[in-house]
């Protein structure tokens, strides 16, 4: 072997090495990472999907959907559907459903009750809510290896409105409207039983408040607050507005009254020089006889 072909197996040799140096530089890395990591190819979770807290109408269906999520060495042996007070001192947990095996054939508690099972997700339905379905709900999944992981939600009655009230902070100049306990409310304002103008004023994002831009402030202010199940207002009075129609207006009476009193003065003026012009020919032929 020549010198120039001994140099090319060497640079050569020296290139299959690196490559295997690299390549057993990734292999331990990616094992390290897999160490580091807290599941690995064995993870669990399961996260409920409906927005928090879940508010639901009276008579209505509960609809609740949960989305497992798990590595491929895991397997789902069992889900569970549970229930208790959201409040108490020590609150009973009641199992609503459960769907054990790998063909999840779930059997519900209660005729109402209902728990569907896919390939990743899992619904529960429960027809006829009544206040005594609210309260925290759990969904418990369970692997081959008996590992549960849970998921709550809290679930709550839908209320109408109630008690709406007005007050006004005379120094930012605005008006703040109230409502006690009712679900998902939503504001709007009136002044003289009209939408609100820039004239008038600003309305903050929530709705909940005013702010008054018009000098004095004058007129009725009302806010209206609603729901999926009503609506409910409340006035704030203020002294009351010299507007522009009230001097139109007062100026057009005026001017009737004003052709009126010319009429009428007019009529008499008419009548006097009648009621003169006719005595003046009663006295002419008694002059002439004379």
């Amino acid at each position: 072997m020549t010198g120039p072909d001994k140099q090319r197996r060497k640079v050569q040799r020296g290139e299959e090495a690196g490559v295997m140096d690299r390549q057993n530089f990734l292999c331990w890395r990616v094992a390290l990472l897999l160490l580091l990591m807290p599941c690995g190819l064995q993870c669990m979770s399961v996260h409920i999907l409906n927005e928090q807290p879940v508010h639901v109408i009276p008579g209505s269906s509960l609809v609740l959907k949960a989305r497992i999520e798990h590595g491929p060495l895991e397997e789902v042996s069992m889900v569970t559907w549970e229930r208790e007070p959201e409040t108490g001192l020590a609150p009973t947990r009641v199992t609503l459903a459960s769907c054990p095996g790998k063909g999840f054939k779930c059997a519900g508690t209660r005729p109402n009750v209902h728990v569907n099972m896919q390939q990743q997700e899992t619904t529960l339905e429960i027809n006829g809510y009544s206040r005594a379905d609210g309260g925290v709900y759990t969904v418990t999944v369970t692997d081959h290896k008996g590992a549960k992981t849970p998921a709550q939600c809290i679930v709550r009655e839908y209320e109408e409105v109630h008690h709406v009230s007005v007050s006004i902070n005379v120094s930012h100049s605005s008006l703040v409207c109230g409502e006690a306990w009712g679900t998902d409310p939503r504001f709007s304002w009136l002044h003289e039983r009209v939408a609100i103008t820039k004239t008038i004023g600003t309305i903050s994002k929530d709705g909940t408040t005013l702010f008054v831009t018009m000098t004095p402030i004058c007129g009725h202010f009302t806010c209206m607050v609603s729901n999926k199940l009503g609506h409910s207002s409340a006035t704030y009075t203020a002294a009351p507005c010299e507007t522009e129609g009230r001097g139109t207006t007062a100026a057009v009476a005026c001017f009737i009254l004003l052709l009126l009193f010319g009429g009428m003065l007019a009529f008499l003026l008419w009548w006097k020089r009648r009621h003169n012009y006719r005595r003046e020919r009663l006295h002419e032929p008694l002059d002439a006889s004379i």
